[in-house]
């Protein structure tokens, strides 16, 4: 691919996915799965951050070592990008994690917002969004334009597999963000779902698969009819 697409293509990497593909896979092994690509993803994303020096003493003697020197924020895409952004905090305890709820309209194929507690401007050197899925690029586009706003200076995005229809959008819409993917499937198809893709994945994070029912987000949405109710302004 491109600089800017970046498709991993280690065999760890595409075994893993193969699991994760497999209608067999139990929600237990899915998060497993979803965990360990999505570090060997973070990884991949990450090779250039800043370090800054610093000294320790070993058993021995005293050396030289290297602390992080940027101010990172994950932006997991609920519900399903939680288990993305658990994972990645395995590696960087120090980062800062905003949840921003989307779901996708079954009509018009764009997101809805429902979740949105971002302050007003963001303290971050760099974001990573993170989403198991890429598919319109219809959410992805959404935090971008949220994150730009708030004007975060660098922005990433990570996905375990995206279509090339996403791709397009992303990277007309944002030229300067580079993309992180496990895999980069054939289509979507005419619901909007990409093919051969992996199903629902939040659905199977968590073990909640229900054939012609709402997401929980649209579920949470629409029940909710209380005047004084309100979501957080983008």
């Amino acid at each position: 691919m491109t600089e800017m697409v970046n498709v991993l293509r280690h065999p760890l990497v595409q075994v893993k996915m193969t699991r994760l593909r497999d209608n067999s896979t139990s929600p237990k092994e899915f998060r497993e799965l979803v965990a360990d690509l999505a570090r060997l993803l973070f990884i991949e994303a990450s090779r250039d951050l800043r370090l800054v020096p610093t000294h320790v003493r070993s058993p021995l003697a005293d050396t030289e070592g290297q602390l992080l020197g940027e101010r990172i924020g994950l932006f997991p895409i609920l519900r399903a990008g939680l288990g993305m952004a658990n994972a990645i905090l395995d590696f960087v305890p120090s980062a800062e994690v905003w949840h921003l709820g989307l779901y996708r309209d079954h009509h018009s194929l764009e997101p809805v917002e429902y979740y949105n507690k971002l302050p007003p401007q963001l303290k971050l050197d760099r974001a990573i969004v993170v989403d198991p899925m890429l598919a319109t690029g219809g959410s992805a586009s959404a935090v971008v334009e949220i994150l730009k706003r708030r004007e975060v200076p660098r922005i990433q995005f990570i996905a375990l597999i995206a279509a090339p229809e996403g791709v397009e959008r992303m990277r007309r819409a944002f030229p300067d963000v580079p993309l992180y993917l496990a895999a980069l499937d054939s289509h979507l198809n005419s619901s909007g779902y990409i093919v051969p893709g992996l199903g629902d994945a939040g659905d199977r994070q968590f073990g909640t698969g229900t054939p012609n029912v709402e997401s929980s987000a649209e579920q949470f949405c629409k029940q909710d009819r209380s005047p004084s109710f309100r979501f957080g302004n983008i």
